[in-house]
């Protein structure tokens, strides 16, 4: 994992607290916490210091009926470095957390989301202007009520002083890319090895099968076959052929469902795969440019610095 420059205030303890909001997921709460307490004790001192809250100080039950007491009332404290939202999926903002949460944002503290959070933060106008995810079955919603947001579809997104991240053990990696840029790759490996993770996923990785959620049969299969011929691609004819539909319609159905024409997707996916075996394996890139499908390896470094912004030597290097 390549060292980020820092995102967030330096200061020899980061203040990070929690808003627990009734129906949170205990899954996605410890997922942004627990790397950040192990952080702690691997590096033998307090890097974090941890305050969970709750709007009122009163215990808070989590979606799986589990019960968490906060250390206290949001309007009691907002001395933070990084104040994170857990809330469930589709949850409004009270009054008094949006009032609350828009001084923290005036004051310059960074703000982040997770579950439903982003969501919930996205409600109170905060994301408005950055890039920022959702966990993907809310996706659709939250972009057509939120249009100033620039939504992706990535694992999570740190754009400036704002975290947000598809849900679930996304947060793990979110908060272990944080580590690695405030105290560089090395610590946030041996979180990473706690946890006994293969690997931390990187930001920019999709959430898994998200965006095929309730998407009709023939999408669905249109991608299988492009994950199936990486190495050969298919044109956008023959896919259509293979489905049995007409190209003008297999384009319809990814524009709607997956806000892409087929051939871009599937360029995505090569460049995808592109990646994982620049950042896994040793082999030459000119092998790999032929393992996605390039005919050569100037086709691929330009459709790779295209796509990432960098070239696939850089990749590597970094």
């Amino acid at each position: 994992m390549p060292d980020l420059p820092p995102t967030f205030p330096a200061s020899p303890r980061r203040r990070v607290g929690v808003v627990l909001l009734p129906g949170f997921s205990l899954l996605a709460e410890a997922c942004a916490t627990e790397p950040l307490a192990v952080a702690n004790r691997l590096a033998g001192g307090p890097l974090y210091s941890l305050v969970t809250l709750g709007l009122d100080g009163r215990p808070v039950q989590s979606g799986s009926l589990q019960v968490l007491n906060p250390d206290r009332a949001i309007a009691d404290d907002d001395a933070f470095d990084l104040l994170l939202v857990c809330a469930p999926w589709g949850e409004s903002p009270t009054p008094a957390l949006v009032a609350w949460l828009r001084r923290l944002a005036v004051q310059g503290r960074s703000l982040g989301g997770v579950g439903g959070g982003a969501e919930l933060l996205a409600g109170a106008g905060l994301l408005d202007g950055y890039r920022a995810t959702v966990p993907w079955p809310r996706f659709e919603a939250v972009a057509d009520a939120h249009p100033g947001i620039c939504l992706s579809r990535q694992l999570f997104e740190i754009d400036r002083d704002r975290l947000t991240c598809g849900g679930g053990t996304a947060a793990m990696d979110m908060m272990m890319t944080l580590i690695a840029s405030h105290h560089g790759s090395g610590l946030a490996e041996k979180v990473s090895a706690h946890f006994v993770l293969e690997r931390v996923r990187m930001a920019d990785e999709p959430q898994p099968a998200s965006p095929l959620a309730g998407a009709p049969q023939s999408l669905v299969e249109a991608v299988s076959l492009m994950e199936a011929n990486i190495e050969e691609p298919l044109t956008t004819h023959e896919l259509a052929e293979h489905l049995g539909v007409s190209r003008r319609q297999l384009e319809r159905l990814f524009k709607k469902h997956l806000r892409a024409v087929p051939s871009r997707y599937y360029m995505g996916l090569r460049l995808q795969r592109a990646r994982r075996l620049l950042r896994e394996s040793e082999q030459p890139a000119g092998d790999i440019a032929l393992l996605t499908g390039f005919s050569s390896a100037a086709h691929f470094s330009t459709a790779y610095r295209n796509h990432f912004g960098v070239t696939p030597r850089e990749e590597r290097l970094g």
